[in-house]
């Protein structure tokens, strides 16, 4: 955050404690004391201003700049920053309340500039959710660190083995952060603990990397994005699922030579090419009855246990006879350095004694067997019952209660969850408040708010002793649909992955939340609208297959009283649309469009309405019915023009544009196209997943332009909009723009810009496994190789395109496929089939209604005539003139100058060479001026030949 007006660059003192603003950096005795981000910064601002009364008001604008948020959120950071500092404690004095003013740091303030020179060089940083912040001193792990950087250089593949709570994570962030550079900052750090299902393991890869997981098997899509990638990929917590991780660490080592993989796991992955680093605990003392203090104080464990205590309030002298108690209880706990911070958090409350002797009644019952059974699970099986026992009832109840959460939660949730007629939000809040400085609640700034998390075995631990009651789950559920019902409306425009990477784990406790409902004990009601408020969410974040599934089985629990409900119209949204994304054009995913636009209509939902007839507009488009999907785009716009705001009528502009571009009604297209582009409303029109509407009326209107004679304007809006597609990071919106942009290439006559763009579609398609769109890219490369003069490769690359598109229900591009067939046949002599295929084409426009292209098909079926063994010269040039006629009537300049040169050679050859220059002439004078186009050079030539 931006720090508060009036802090300086440097460092403040005041008392015993160190303030470095710039490095966010609070030191004790030069021990960095664990504040979190909210603390830290109310405790700039309070500073800011010495003695001086600063409202809660202004104190939360300076702490949350922008943001609305609770006045308990203050009070809970002012209470941690209290504890921290010790305020109150043997005189002390820093922050004083004044009743119903505000806070007044009142501690003397010393301040020493820091020389510019000095000042460490700023860097981005990265987003948290791709690298965890790095401990700000991590203790006795240097060697370790070194070690396993080099080995992970070298062999490219390392896992870091060791029983849970060693610290095999914080080592594996040392390293990433050390080698930041090494990778030019491409390190993405993939936290698996919250999963519980394997087959999440390479969704969540995709996400952290910003990829959509949008098919049955995207495994290729990863691989072939990180094929030429050069990045540390940490893989952190992968035992408990390693039947999913090990094998997919393994395709990934082998596919993307220079992505590093550094994975921790309890065991080893036992897979080709990976090198195991096995982390010990950390050193221990040995029991000596001689030891002294300055000896003990060179062991890891102690010095880990002594900054751990003393940052947790406890005052420790060390001396040789205390020396000798921390360096048992370091040994008691076998180094472990999880098991060391849940100690020295007590020591503040029980004394180095007392603990000692809490550690000898419980723990040694407990470790008893521990050589004969798996380390991890003995270990801190012990650890966190002797931590479990050392809670009053009020926190384990609260820490049971925590276990609802699965990943990380906000102090929203848990004050909107939790609490009940035995916890109240006082009770709860000092209750966090403790179990936060006692470690068994982890804090962590995520974005412009403070997360807490258990940690996955403390939970698992907590779901043992006492599963989540009824009621609790219930509220849990309620919880997060709520607030995805707020969050769904938005998450859709995120402007970029990481930011909605930001938000993603909040989806494990929405995953929780539909196991419970649909499980033996939940409430399918609570499931069925969760699932429909979740739709939107994971359509965002592209987790088709997810999203599938989840509204399969909600649409299953359906009673049918509940028919026609809200929930159901947005489930079967939902899966219409991932089902056309994922099998394409099936009766399924048609069915269920219809039945979600049948209820939107039947319970009056315009505004659904509207979006619904997009997504039909867009299922029948695909499917080569364009007549159908003009009638839903006129829908549209009506349904539009009820609803009367700029955005729904951009939308339904849009829509319509783009079919009746197809249609061949070029001036109405151009009128529609241009409103979509450049009118009202037109900035927020993305309404399906991954179709920004007025991108794809940007792209359609340069292809209007090129086709009315302004082939200029076109390419430099083609341009722009595969600009604005990459920027948004929707990928089938810039997969969209880059095959049109294409189409425009390729009309003009530009085969290198052509191949240019055409290569970057396949390699964005590639990575997201779009299989349709990776069979229009081969069909367009067979294009190209008939324009380059392999007629027979080419012919056969499209063939094999249209069978695959076929099989997919995808026949957007069918007639374009087979007007280059058409090209391609002739230049091999394959006159009948070429004549076949001609009056084919022509049947499938008239009967599906893409009459773009019926003047090319009746320019290329005179050429067929001309080439046929007899020419039939009049029925040419019947043909070419109907092609003129057409383009003409539809004021499509390009077609009609292609069909005037055409039809030009043929009457010039007759002797009319007056009228074929006068034609020609003509046909050119329709284009602006300066206008260059391979067509136009044609056409220039034979005038001059004439």
């Amino acid at each position: 955050m931006t720090e508060p007006a009036g802090t300086a660059t440097g460092t403040q003192s005041f008392g015993p404690f160190t303030v470095t603003s710039h490095e966010r950096l609070v030191m004790r005795d030069g021990v960095a004391l664990p504040l979190g981000a909210k603390a830290f910064d109310t405790l700039i601002a309070l500073m800011s201003r010495p003695n001086e009364v600063v409202s809660k008001w202004d104190l939360m604008a300076l702490v949350w700049p922008g943001l609305t948020v609770e006045e308990a959120n203050l009070r809970f950071h002012v209470a941690a920053l209290r504890k921290a500092l010790g305020d109150g404690k043997d005189g002390a004095r820093y922050i004083t309340t004044l009743s119903g003013r505000g806070y007044c740091f009142v501690a003397p303030i010393s301040k020493a500039e820091i020389a510019a020179e000095r000042r460490p060089a700023q860097r981005t940083e990265l987003p948290p959710v791709k690298l965890p912040n790095r401990l700000q001193r991590m203790v006795g792990r240097d060697d370790a660190v070194a070690a396993v950087s080099d080995k992970l250089i070298g062999s490219h593949f390392v896992t870091i083995v060791g029983p849970g709570g060693v610290g095999k994570t914080a080592v594996a962030v040392a390293i990433a952060h050390d080698l930041l550079e090494t990778f030019s900052d491409a390190a993405h750090f993939v936290d698996l603990a919250a999963l519980s299902d394997p087959d999440l393991v390479i969704t969540s890869i995709l996400l952290m990397l910003g990829l959509p997981a949008q098919t049955d098997d995207p495994l290729p899509a990863l691989l072939a994005h990180l094929g030429d990638k050069r990045m540390l990929l940490i893989l952190d917590n992968c035992e408990h699922v390693i039947a999913a991780a090990a094998p997919l660490a393994a395709e990934i080592f082998h596919a993307a030579p220079h992505v590093h993989i550094l994975a921790t796991s309890r065991e080893a992955l036992r897979v080709e090419g990976e090198q195991v680093y096995r982390l010990a605990p950390l050193a221990v003392p040995p029991d000596n009855p001689g030891l002294t203090a300055a000896a003990a104080q060179t062991y890891p464990a102690l010095q880990l246990f002594l900054e751990r205590a003393m940052a947790g309030g406890a005052q420790i002298a060390l001396d040789d006879v205390n020396a000798a108690i921390v360096a048992g209880i370091c040994r008691k706990l076998d180094g472990m350095a999880l098991a060391i911070e849940l100690a020295a958090g007590r020591i503040e409350a029980y004394g180095l004694e007392q603990t000692a002797a809490l550690l000898d009644e419980r723990l040694n019952l407990l470790w008893q067997g521990q050589r004969t059974a798996p380390p991890r699970q003995k270990t801190l099986q012990a650890t966190l019952d002797w931590s479990y026992g050392l809670l009053s009832d009020t926190e384990r109840l609260v820490l049971r209660r925590l276990a609802v959460f699965a990943g990380h939660f906000t102090i929203d949730a848990a004050l909107e969850i939790v609490p009940d007629e035995r916890v109240d939000r006082s009770r709860l809040f000092d209750a966090i408040d403790s179990l936060v400085a006692k470690s068994m609640v982890a804090p962590r700034p995520v974005g412009a708010m403070m997360r807490y998390r258990l940690l996955d075995t403390t939970r698992a631990y907590l779901l043992e002793i006492e599963p989540n009651e009824t009621a609790l789950a219930a509220r849990h559920a309620t919880h997060y649909r709520r607030w995805l019902e707020q969050a769904g409306t938005t998450w859709a425009t995120v402007p970029s992955a990481d930011e909605r990477a930001i938000h993603f784990s909040a989806l494990h406790n929405v995953r929780a939340a539909l196991d419970w409902c649909f499980g033996t004990d939940g409430d399918v009601g609570i499931g069925i609208a969760l699932a429909a408020a979740a739709a939107p969410i994971f359509l965002a974040m592209s987790l088709l297959i997810e999203c599938r599934r989840w509204s399969e089985r909600a649409l299953l629990a359906i009673d049918p009283s509940s028919r026609g409900s809200a929930e159901e119209m947005h489930i079967q949204a939902a899966l219409g649309l991932t089902l056309m994304f994922t099998r394409g054009g099936s009766e399924a995913a048609r069915g269920a469009l219809s039945r979600s636009l049948a209820i939107a209509e039947a319970r009056g939902d315009a505004a659904n309405q509207l979006q619904l007839l997009g997504r039909m507009h867009i299922f029948h488009e695909r499917m080569g019915q364009f007549d159908a999907a003009l009638g839903y785009a006129q829908q549209s716009l009506t349904v539009a023009e009820t609803l009367g705001d700029a955005a729904s009528i951009a939308l339904a502009h849009s829509l319509l544009g783009v079919s009746l571009h197809l249609a061949g009604e070029h001036r109405d297209a151009l009128s529609m196209l241009e409103a979509a582009w450049h009118g009202p409303g037109t900035e927020r029109i993305s309404t399906v997943h991954g179709f920004d509407h007025r991108n794809r009326a940007g792209i359609s209107l340069a292809r209007e332009l090129w086709l009315q004679g302004r082939p200029a304007d076109a390419r430099q809006l083609a341009q722009q909009t595969v600009t604005e597609a990459a920027q948004m990071d929707h990928p089938i919106t810039l997969c969209i723009a880059l095959i049109w942009a294409v189409s425009i290439d390729l009309w003009s006559g530009d085969l290198d810009g052509a191949e240019e763009n055409l290569d970057r579609f396949i390699a964005h398609a590639e990575t997201r496994s779009m299989g349709p769109y990776l069979a229009v890219g081969r069909g367009v490369k067979g294009e190209l190789a008939i324009r380059r003069g392999d007629a027979a490769g080419g012919v056969e690359t499209i063939r094999a395109c249209l069978r695959e598109l076929h099989d997919a229900g995808y026949e957007l591009l069918t007639t374009t496929f087979n007007i280059a067939l058409v090209h391609g046949l002739l230049a091999l002599g394959q006159i009948e089939r070429s004549a076949r295929l001609i009056d084919d084409a022509i049947g499938l426009v008239e009967q599906g209604g893409d009459h773009l292209y019926m003047p090319e098909l009746l320019r290329m079926k005179g050429n067929v005539s001309l080439t046929l063994p007899e020419p039939a010269t009049d029925e040419a040039e019947n043909h070419f003139r109907q092609s003129l006629d057409l383009s003409r009537r539809t004021d499509a300049k390009a077609w009609e100058l292609r069909a005037a040169i055409d039809l030009a050679k043929l009457i010039a050859g007759r002797g009319q060479r007056a009228d074929a220059k006068r034609l020609l002439r003509s046909a050119l004078g329709g284009f602006s001026d300066g206008s260059r186009t391979s067509d136009i050079g044609i056409a220039s030539k034979l005038l001059e030949t004439l």
